[in-house]
């Protein structure tokens, strides 16, 4: 019994399934850095306000420092009976430097101390996923810039719409990441707030220096109420949600690449290294990676379910469900900034085929909508001009002949409006180029767009 820091109270033993169902040692061990880090803090603090001596805060935050290395190191052994991470580096604190380490939890409760380490690591794991973000929307203006002369045929509906730049369809990539980005750097102005000094619900005794803890840990504010500081997990909520959003971002592309590559489309082609193969047909060039990305969203958008649950029915304050707030965290965290690093290595080595999203953007009538605007330039209404121009395309379909392929004179036929520079809107090229306009497909607006998110990402790089 006496193994339980918090035994006293207790005549009778933990039950051996009771402690292994509640430990969460297996979880939280990850958060190491993060408790000791806390604690260093913590200690420090102690010594300079004069709770512990000088010499007793420097021998704690010696003896972290020490078992920091032997975590590390894989040199301390997680065992259930002390539960969490806190415990073990307490007991380990105080096998190192005796009695003095078991003054470091003054002043504070491993309510306060898991929140404040869940949101350092929280932060940490925000930065390195901005960053992420960052390199990849650089990954896609790259692709953008190399391909602004490629046509693509835009869809809507699956069917084909209008022709696009496939640089200016890379683009729309961008701003999707940018939105992420902004969301996630959002939801770290509230992660960075300091929870340290609620202690179990409602504060502590003792003159600690809460402003002293969040410089030293570089929190940008301390929470304002104990009890919300220590039972509230809505940065964790909302950083799910800030993941989900990008989940479904990366599986719309992820969709996109497979279809891409599919024989139907054949579009594009992605490198060797990020493709597989089949056990038993010898041709199949498999995007599992797209696939694994894609099917990760269901994943992520589950633990934002799983912790908007879990919160639901809490009264305040700290409440032992929220154990089970990491698991989730960890998972989207882990999920999502792998598979941006993972796409961000896979994309530059993409192939276009040009020949191929050419000719299915002519099979689809791609300009139909550039002739329609051309007959209303020429004083058609506009609800006419579309009856007309739905006439040509069901003849040029009879024929198994392009809008581009259908001789004036039939043209004509239809609207005596059409004269011979018709076509120069109806070649692919053509059409792109009429909707040279601000967030147009035409080249020079793509490389335009190119230059202004560069700029943008240069002035918000971390």
């Amino acid at each position: 019994m006496s193994e339980k820091m918090w035994g006293g109270r207790f005549a009778v033993g933990t039950d051996s399934l009771v402690e292994a169902f509640t430990a969460s040692i297996q979880v939280d061990s990850r958060l190491y850095v993060e408790d000791i880090r806390g604690s260093m803090a913590h200690a420090r603090m102690l010594g300079r306000v004069g709770v512990l001596t000088e010499a007793e805060a420097e021998a704690i935050v010696t003896g972290l420092a020490q078992i920091r290395q032997e975590i590390a190191e894989e040199r301390l052994p997680f065992v259930d009976a002390l539960e969490d991470i806190h415990m073990h580096v307490e007991s380990r604190l105080t096998e190192i430097i005796g009695e003095v380490g078991k003054k470091l939890h003054t002043g504070r409760s491993r309510n306060d101390q898991v929140a404040t380490d869940l949101r350092l690591y929280t932060r940490g794991c925000l930065d390195e996923l901005v960053q992420g973000l960052q390199h990849l929307q650089y990954v896609f203006i790259d692709l953008a810039e190399r391909e602004v002369e490629t046509i693509l045929p835009g869809l809507t509906h699956m069917q084909v719409a209008q022709p696009v730049s496939f640089g200016h369809h890379c683009m729309a990539y961008v701003e999707m990441f940018h939105r992420d980005t902004q969301r996630l750097l959002d939801a770290r102005r509230r992660v960075n707030v300091l929870p340290l000094g609620a202690a179990a619900l409602a504060g502590t005794t003792f003159p600690i220096d809460r402003w002293d803890v969040a410089r030293q840990l570089g929190f940008e504010a301390v929470a304002e109420n104990s009890l919300d500081a220590v039972s509230d997990r809505d940065f964790v909520m909302e950083v799910l949600s800030d993941l989900a959003i990008l989940a479904v971002h990366l599986s719309r592309l992820a969709e996109e690449l497979i279809l891409w590559m599919s024989a139907p489309f054949g579009f594009i082609d992605l490198p060797d290294g990020f493709c597989t193969g089949s056990s038993i047909m010898p041709q199949k060039k498999n995007p599992d990676v797209a696939e694994i990305i894609r099917g990760k969203s269901g994943r992520v958008i589950g633990d934002l379910v799983a912790i908007l649950v879990l919160m639901k029915g809490q009264p305040l304050a700290y409440n032992r469900d929220n154990q089970e707030d990491k698991e989730t965290l960890f998972d989207a965290l882990d999920q999502m900034r792998a598979s941006v690093e993972i796409m961000g290595r896979m994309l530059p080595g993409l192939q276009t085929r040009p020949g191929v999203m050419r000719a299915q953007a002519e099979r689809g009538f791609a300009t139909a909508t550039d002739l329609a605007d051309y007959l209303v330039r020429k004083g058609l209404p506009f609800r006419d001009a579309h009856a007309v121009v739905g006439r040509a395309v069901r003849l040029a379909q009879e024929r198994n002949i392009g809008l581009e392929a259908m001789p004036l004179a039939d043209l004509q036929a239809l609207s005596p409006l059409i004269g011979r520079e018709v076509y120069e809107v109806l070649v692919l090229e053509g059409s792109l180029a009429a909707r040279d306009h601000l967030g147009g497909t035409a080249p020079r607006q793509v490389q335009a767009a190119i230059l202004r998110a560069r700029a943008r990402l240069q002035r918000e790089a971390l």
